[in-house]
């Protein structure tokens, strides 16, 4: 049996295909790797400094102004 253009084509498609699925594992993997490792720093720093993650990051305002709203009421809280 002979290899055609059209079977070589096949052969490189998939082949092509399969590599692109190694790569996109891998890359999930790191992914989900980097963001779990981000949870525990910040928990980690969240232990030891008091400050909660969101805090941590920036949004501390932005909570707070959210569990004002929740607690009491305010005019501008909807």
């Amino acid at each position: 049996m002979t290899n055609t253009p059209a079977t070589d084509k096949w052969y490189w498609d998939r082949a092509t295909q399969q590599i692109h699925m190694e790569q996109l594992k891998r890359v999930e993997l790191f992914n989900g790797r980097a963001a779990m490792l981000g949870i525990v720093i910040g928990i980690l720093t969240e232990a030891i400094t008091g400050a909660g993650i969101a805090h941590q990051i920036g949004l501390g305002p932005l909570v707070d102004g959210y569990a004002a709203c929740r607690t009491q009421f305010l005019p501008f809280c909807f």
